[in-house]
């Protein structure tokens, strides 16, 4: 008995541990609200350019840094805006012409495309997403929701295709999905809660990567963990055994896992876990922001260089630089064929964690067993596809809604992914099983006025980086007319999608461009041309994944920060760099950012 009541006095003390990661001896970056009255939306392309592509030179490095961030995705730029929130001076280096890594956009023949922002989740007034987007752009950074129905799952061959309309909202979502499968009602109600009680454990793994290894190390192996979080006890459970089990409708089945493409894994290789969250981001809506994925950055920049930072482009990373005791203790920058050293206490990478570790440290450090533990446990992600299209016509026009398509061929998802890649590259370059399809111009309520008269859509897929690899060493825009052509094929075959969805857009395209995996190898400098930054396969779900991946690497005072030590997407890059800044402030910052948003409720609540 006495046992029995001890073991039950450990786990709550273990839970509290994890609830209340870390002390608050540091700084808080949320501790007011910062938000400021909406300024105009700025459109000009030299005033935005000002903020967005500051090149790089010596004399603009500010002196006596705190810290240096390496990358300027939205996980690099995160954390920095939130050291620059407690007086940090911090300088964010990125080795692209523009600052925002997934962020950033691109503007050709009159058109605006965003690369890597499609949709985000889960952002209602005063909850911690939106708290923290508000917090870390001053509020000047505003949403549009999509439209309901916000995804449309389409299934099967023109001859026999089938479309099941997703809608945002617990209650209508279950409700319309139980209209389109009748006597599936329980096994949708079932893997409803279980994705839910999945998703809202999610909060362990980031404790894991913030309390003491040791600590840590005992409640995985003792099976602790896997009684205190729902997360973790799915975490090694594969999406297609879970689904699989509750029902034998194969189009159920499809619906329930359409969300694999998000992170780029069939559902017999993917994480029930990983595939909760996706799942239960959508659930309290989906928005776009308002002026285009570039907004993020724009308005987060100016933060960083009030408090005496800055965020510098054409600025590519060579090194970190290390002293005798092999402690970080700056970067080097290549400017031409000279090295610009710059030093601080602090580097912080959203590199990702296979150019941290195997491009950035010196050979004689990435053999610390270590870093090759961590290593061994990393898998370059899924190599990314991606088309861009510009028409003539509004969206009235050409009738394009606020609302995103995942197009399958059939609803067999595993098997139509294990075919595609097994067949050689000119076959399958016409017969891609899946594709993301939707309209950026049509979700944002600024295009119109921005660029009036013209709309976008864009559409994303998959490809293995050896298809591509060939032609890795030519310069871009100059690689060899086989590339082009494949490029060409890969375009036509996307465009038959275009067309049978939205049949008003035929005759209306004015630019085509396709992105493949050297594109996103060259622009987003990811290794093998991933847009999801490392692999997230059931193995990265597992807590010994989670202990050892964490914000500090075993090179002192380097932190990771970004997608890879969290998830992918905006959101996981965010979360990232929460787990990065608590580890650097001392901080447990998800539970400061919590407690900024119950303050705001009760002042709205106070206001009504």
């Amino acid at each position: 008995m006495w046992l029995a009541v001890g073991l039950v006095c450990a786990v709550l003390g273990v839970f509290l541990l994890l609830k209340n990661v870390l002390g608050s001896s540091g700084p808080n970056p949320f501790e007011f609200d910062t938000r400021e009255p909406l300024k105009p939306m700025v459109v000009d392309k030299k005033e935005r350019g000002k903020v967005l592509k500051q090149g790089f030179l010596a004399s603009k490095v500010p002196q006596n840094l705190d810290a240096i961030v390496v990358g300027s995705g939205v996980g690099g730029l995160g954390v920095a805006v939130m050291l620059a929130k407690v007086g940090k001076k911090v300088l964010v280096l990125e080795q692209h012409g523009k600052a925002g890594g997934c962020c950033h956009t691109f503007s050709e023949k009159g058109y605006e495309f965003d690369i890597g922002i499609h949709y985000i989740g889960d952002l209602l007034e005063n909850e911690p997403l939106r708290c923290i987007s508000d917090q870390l752009t001053n509020g000047q950074l505003q949403w549009a929701k999509l439209d309901n129905p916000f995804d449309k799952v389409v299934l099967g061959p023109p001859e026999n295709r089938r479309i099941y309309q997703m809608y945002y909202g617990r209650d209508r979502f279950t409700r319309e999905l139980k209209k389109c499968f009748p006597g599936e009602e329980k096994a949708i109600d079932e893997f409803v809660d279980l994705v839910k009680k999945c998703a809202e454990s999610v909060w362990t793994m980031g404790a894991l990567k913030l309390i003491p290894a040791p600590i840590a190390k005992f409640l995985a192996y003792t099976g602790l963990l896997n009684r205190l979080s729902y997360f973790f006890r799915y975490g090694s459970c594969s999406l297609a055994e879970v689904v699989n089990g509750l029902t034998q409708n194969k189009d159920l089945r499809a619906v329930l896992c359409y969300l694999f493409a998000t992170y780029g894994k069939a559902p017999k290789e993917a994480s029930l876990s990983m595939h909760s969250l996706l799942f239960c981001h959508y659930i309290p809506g989906a928005w776009y922001p308002n002026g285009g994925a570039s907004e993020i950055v724009y308005n987060m920049i100016p933060i960083i260089e009030k408090a005496g930072g800055a965020v510098l482009v054409k600025a590519p990373v060579n090194r970190i630089l290390l002293n005798n005791d092999k402690e970080a203790i700056g970067v080097s920058v290549m400017k031409g064929s000279e090295e610009v050293h710059i030093q601080a206490p602090i580097v912080i990478s959203d590199a990702g964690i296979l150019n941290t570790f195997q491009k950035l440290l010196p050979k004689e450090v990435q053999v610390m067993p270590a870093i090759q533990k961590q290593l061994s446990m990393v898998k370059h992600g899924v190599a990314g596809l991606s088309i861009f299209l510009g028409l003539n016509g509004t969206k009235e026009e050409l009738g394009l809604e606020a609302k995103n398509y995942w197009i399958y061929a059939e609803n067999n998802l595993d098997e139509l992914m294990e075919d595609y890649v097994s067949k050689d590259r000119e076959h399958a370059m016409r017969t891609i099983p899946t594709v993301y399809l939707a309209s950026p111009s049509a979700k944002d309520p600024s295009w119109e006025q921005r660029r009036p008269g013209k709309s976008t859509l864009s559409m994303v897929s998959f490809a293995p980086y050896s298809w591509f690899e060939e032609w890795k060493d030519e310069k871009v825009s100059k690689r060899a007319a086989e590339y082009n052509e494949l490029k060409e094929e890969l375009i036509n075959t996307v465009l038959e999608w275009v067309y049978q969805m939205f049949p008003k857009t035929r005759g209306r395209v004015e630019y085509m461009q396709a992105g493949t995996p050297l594109t996103n190898q060259h622009y987003i400098a990811s290794p093998k041309g991933e847009i999801y930054g490392a692999d997230h396969g059931i193995h990265r779900f597992s807590p010994e994944y989670c202990i050892s991946v964490r914000p500090q690497t075993p090179v002192k005072n380097l932190y990771l920060t970004g997608q890879d030590l969290f998830v992918c997407g905006y959101a996981g890059a965010l979360a990232g760099a929460m787990v990065c800044g608590s580890a650097i402030l001392n901080r447990n910052l998800d539970k400061d950012i919590a407690a900024l948003c119950e303050k705001l409720k009760q002042a709205d609540k106070k206001a009504q």
